[in-house]
């Protein structure tokens, strides 16, 4: 069956102009709504109002005009029953064999400011989603079938089969379509369903903009499949990685890989810690990361210079771990990273040739590359049993300005940098986290434990098995030392300087010991729990 009839109205109008001129070119009547219908009649091509195709004027403000017999008859009517065919043809119903059709702007309409609850509800689309169920439904089967289009970036592939000797697209395409049309009205349904649970009022005023609570009595959450993963976080468990539409320009769902073995699980879970950790300085940096835990973090006017800083930190945890740069990867970086050490996977914006080259012959290790971006996730979400638990994604960050100095000593230039510098990396690090920092580098990591005063002497240890001196060194604490001896136990191993959030009902006992031992102790008013 060729096509025949195409019906076009859409809010999105891209490339809806030449593609019903090629439609046109083909022989294909057109159908139209609003301004569709006007844009297309201004561009001189034929096309004929739905009211007209259908013999009944736009009612009810516009709120019905394809909600008709000939409409959804043309459009339900399957192409392989006989007794459908006759039944259409016996009350003067036309196929429409294409549909194109994008919905009202819903959610762009209330994320404007001032948007009232009248116009909110006046965006929700009705006949748009019913014919796209109705199209989408009738794909039909290899014999013939309803072709549904909603995203402009289709409407070549559907020429081409047109184009083809049997005159309309083939199955596979009809079927992937109406698999889009469903996922698409299911994540607009979620919108509608998210607004109107989140009203904070019974009973909204109409011509104003109303009160809504933060989080929706119901929260749809829909996600594309990127890739099936080789297995889970263990090989006897499988694993599938979704991404979000559209992916937010610079997080990991964006990534290109160039070369490397498939992606694991952990793989994933660990590239985006290293990714979102080294993203996060606006300096060139390097980020090691084992078990989603930074364990070298460095800065360096080149990516070489910021990965040997990073590296020294724990030479034995960066064997097979994860490296991100926030700067394009060159030569000399590459034959640094392949020289000393085994890598998973390499992050970063770019590559040079010769960078890509060297890793060329390392044919197993997935490199990465992803364009650098601004864009942060809008919720964090973790599975628990029979639930999920969602929060806004921790993306605070401190203003110098706002540190409150609590003991009698001030920081000197250099302390407030080293302080800056590993407060940002305690962020990335598992609860509870001990940081020693100085002169652009992590010196010891202690990330997990159950006790604080742990972490601290893990960190110690760390930095000592890698030969690097604490003398003078910065700490952070993502959460308050709740007692002095986590304290006692950074200054022992030669920590001049601590940062962490205060708020412990100890505090005073806390500070009079920052001050007992001589050191710099500065609050920031907000922890940093990562679990």
């Amino acid at each position: 069956m060729k096509t025949q009839t195409a019906l076009l109205s859409v809010s999105d109008k891209t490339g809806i102009v030449d593609f019903a001129k090629a439609l046109a070119q083909r022989g294909v009547k057109l159908l139209s709504t609003g301004g569709t219908a006007k844009l297309l009649a201004e561009a001189g091509l034929p096309v004929t109002e739905v009211a007209q195709h259908t013999g009944s004027p736009e009612i009810l403000d516009g709120r019905v005009k394809t909600l008709h017999p000939k409409i959804h008859g043309g459009l339900l009517a399957r192409r392989d029953s006989a007794e459908h065919m006759q039944t259409i043809e016996a009350h003067g119903i036309d196929r429409i064999d294409l549909l194109v059709v994008n919905l009202y702007p819903f959610r762009e309409t209330i994320a404007k400011p001032g948007c009232t609850f009248a116009d909110a509800v006046e965006n929700i689309d009705i006949g748009g989603p019913a014919m796209l169920r109705a199209a989408a439904k009738n794909h039909g089967t290899p014999e013939g079938g309803v072709t549904v289009v909603i995203d402009p970036a289709d409407y070549p592939r559907v020429l081409a089969d047109i184009d083809s000797p049997q005159g309309e697209p083939g199955y596979a395409l009809r079927l992937e379509l109406a698999a889009k049309v469903y996922a698409h009205t299911a994540a607009y349904d979620g919108a509608i369903a998210a607004y109107l649970t989140s009203l904070a009022e019974a009973e909204p005023t109409q011509d104003a903009q109303p009160a809504r609570d933060a989080w929706p009595r119901t929260l749809t959450l829909q996600v594309k499949q990127h890739q099936v993963l080789r297995y889970g976080e263990n090989p006897h468990q499988t694993a599938a990685f979704y991404v979000d539409q559209p992916v937010g320009q610079g997080l990991l769902g964006s990534y290109r890989q160039l070369q490397g073995k498939e992606l694991s699980y952990n793989n994933i879970a660990d590239a985006d810690a290293a990714w979102e950790c080294v993203r996060s300085f606006e300096q060139g940096a390097c980020v090691i990361v084992k078990h989603a835990n930074p364990c070298g973090v460095a800065v360096g006017d080149a990516p070489e210079a910021a990965y040997q800083q990073a590296y020294k930190t724990d030479p034995t945890s960066a064997f097979g771990g994860i490296i991100a740069f926030n700067r394009p990867v060159d030569e000399a970086c590459a034959q640094a990273i392949t020289s000393q050490q085994f890598v998973e996977v390499l992050l970063a914006p770019a590559y040079t040739p010769e960078a890509l080259a060297v890793f060329t012959a390392k044919k197993n290790v997935r490199v990465l590359e992803i364009p650098a971006g601004d864009a942060h996730n809008m919720l964090d979400i973790k599975r628990v049993g029979g639930g999920w638990l969602v929060q806004n994604p921790d993306d605070f960050q401190v203003d110098p300005a706002t540190l409150k100095v609590v003991t009698t000593k001030q920081p000197s230039a250099q302390q407030m940098q080293d302080l800056m510098f590993a407060w940002k990396v305690a962020k990335y690090v598992k609860s509870n986290a001990i940081i020693f920092t100085g002169n652009g580098m992590t010196l010891g990591i202690g990330a997990g434990q159950m006790s604080r005063i742990d972490s601290a002497r893990i960190a110690a240890i760390k930095a000592d098995n890698a030969g690097l001196s604490l003398q003078g060194s910065a700490v952070a604490s993502d959460a308050f030392f709740p007692f002095r001896d986590g304290l006692d136990v950074v200054v022992d191993a030669g920590a001049t300087c601590v940062i962490q959030p205060g708020g412990s009902v100890r505090d005073d006992e806390v500070i009079a010991a920052a001050n007992e031992r001589g050191i710099v102790m500065v609050f920031t008013g907000t922890r940093h729990f990562r679990h």
